[in-house]
């Protein structure tokens, strides 16, 4: 059984929805990237409607960068006070399917993603979307609580 030498995370992706658990991961991962020299790139993921119309999606998506404007910003500046390249992307679909794309996409090296539940049952489980990341992404996944 041979090993291979880690050589640290290139992209660290992070999955942002603005909840205190994203807000959380987001600290992990600005902390990682300030250890290993990573490049980090963020990504808010706006469900749509079921089904939803072309014209839907456009402004849905319109809506969803105007509420994440703020927060980018936010991230970006402290991003830059310390020094750590971030990237940050908006997409509409299945917040799940979505971030395993784009990390494939990215060659995101780990993703970090903050546990939520909302239900009391979601509370004893891991959320869907973190567990259907763990269970399909081609990279490492690290679920902050």
């Amino acid at each position: 059984m041979g090993s291979k030498a880690f050589i640290g995370f290139q992209t660290i992706l992070v999955a942002y929805d603005g909840s205190p658990q994203a807000e959380h991961a987001l600290d992990v991962a600005f902390s990682l990237a300030k250890t290993t020299h990573s490049k980090i790139e963020i990504l808010a993921v706006v469900r749509p409607p079921e089904p939803a119309l072309r014209a839907e999606l456009h402004a849905i998506l319109e809506e969803a960068q105007e509420h994440y404007a703020q927060s980018f910003a936010t991230i970006e500046e402290r991003a830059k006070q310390n020094q750590i390249e971030v990237q940050t992307n908006l997409a509409v679909g299945n917040p799940a399917d979505q971030i395993i794309h784009r990390a494939e996409k990215i060659q995101a090296s780990l993703i970090v993603m903050g546990k939520r539940g909302r239900s009391a049952i979601e509370r004893w489980v891991l959320g869907s979307n973190s567990e259907r990341v763990l269970r399909y992404a081609h990279c490492p996944v690290m679920v902050v609580h």
